[in-house]
């Protein structure tokens, strides 16, 4: 019987601290979604949170990048101390973890700019209209 790599497969697979990055991120990606909507809906009180959306920008891609080369020092070490050479289908999991991890990364950055971007015109345009 052959086992398909999803996403599902990958994070149910991955090690505690993959999955803690993992779950960090998604937790930040709906963090920054939830406060752009708030502070556009705002109207003129657009306070908190600004800090939070600017930091993801850099911050989700880093911690994407320090999942990924957690699971490949991981998987040097495995490979280091394996009895006989692994196949490339043996590896395919740890490689997809680290990809989805860098991937998941990159949506959080992307998600905080243009979540950032939306917050910033709100508040030019708030300012230049007063």
């Amino acid at each position: 019987m052959h086992n398909h790599l999803t996403i599902v497969t990958i994070v149910a697979h991955a090690t505690p601290v993959a999955k803690l990055i993992i779950l960090g991120l998604l937790v930040s990606i709906v963090a920054a979604i939830v406060i752009a909507v708030r502070k556009l809906g705002r109207g003129q009180r657009l306070s908190g949170g600004s800090a939070f959306l600017s930091g993801l920008r850099v911050g989700g891609p880093m911690a994407g990048a320090l999942g990924a080369a957690w699971t490949l020092l991981n998987m040097a070490m495995g490979l280091s101390n394996a009895p006989v050479a692994p196949t490339a289908q043996m590896l395919a999991p740890g490689l997809a973890e680290a990809a989805f991890l860098v991937t998941l990364g990159l949506l959080t950055g992307a998600v905080a700019v243009i979540a950032h971007w939306s917050v910033e015109a709100r508040i030019d345009r708030t300012v230049l209209d007063a």
